[in-house]
């Protein structure tokens, strides 16, 4: 049985990705930091469902950290695949945002896809075959106001990504990024009324955690074999 991390496993995209990949036969390694009692409840619930799973729990900002957890989870065997899905939001205009904000999302999302990644490389590359699946955003692609730092950090992934996908083809690893747009959770729907929704979706809805979750299981795939260093909206063509 292949075995699939996803960082940031406990939220609302993280925890329908792992749910996807249980169900399409791998054992699922639910990563979470500050929310472990989350991750193991969702592992213990895959488990319940008849799948494989377990919880881990690391900052993926500090490196010593995310090696040592990941060193010792290989343990069990390599990693094959690998989402990408921490992620965090920290909002402001750049005239007024500190360096502290800048500095934060930068390091979760762009520095942990470093720290995550590149321990499970070589275990991953001496199978000669691997799925690393980055979890963007929209405004890596277009930019928004207010998230200078965020448009950032996503859009470095976009180029590493890219970079990477050539670097280990030769292996059989495919990797790829998926950018979700506006994705129902309740603090979305705070800030983003039907109206606004349909103003700004053309599809007029916002779009489902399994829909981003569907995506990303087919990239994990075996039919996915030849998708690779690509950028995969899933945005209701706001893209």
């Amino acid at each position: 049985m292949k075995r699939a991390l996803v960082t940031g496993g406990s939220g609302s995209i993280g925890a329908a990705i792992c749910r996807e990949l249980s169900i399409n036969g791998f054992h699922v390694i639910v990563h979470a930091h500050r929310r472990l009692a989350e991750a193991e409840s969702l592992a213990a619930a895959l488990r319940e469902a008849g799948g494989s799973a377990e919880a881990v729990s690391f900052d993926v900002c500090d490196n010593a950290a995310a090696l040592a957890a990941l060193t010792e989870n290989l343990k069990a065997g390599p990693v094959q695949v690998l989402v990408n899905n921490a992620g965090i939001h920290d909002d402001g205009l750049m005239p007024a945002m500190s360096e502290a904000q800048w500095r934060r999302v930068i390091d979760v999302s762009l520095n942990g896809f470093y720290n995550v990644t590149q321990p499970l490389l070589m275990p991953m590359i001496r199978t000669r075959w691997g799925r690393i699946v980055s979890i963007s955003s929209v405004a890596g692609l277009l930019g928004n106001r207010g998230q200078v730092n965020y448009s950032a950090a996503k859009a470095g992934l976009h180029g590493a990504t890219k970079a990477l996908a050539l670097e280990v083809a030769s292996r059989g690893i495919t990797v790829n990024a998926v950018a979700p747009g506006l994705i129902e959770s309740p603090m979305l729907a705070k800030f983003f009324p039907p109206e606004r929704v349909k103003q700004l979706v053309p599809l007029g809805r916002v779009g489902r955690p399994e829909e981003v979750a569907a995506t990303v299981g087919f990239l994990c795939s075996e039919r996915a074999g030849y998708i690779s260093g690509q950028i995969i909206s899933v945005d209701g063509a706001m893209t």
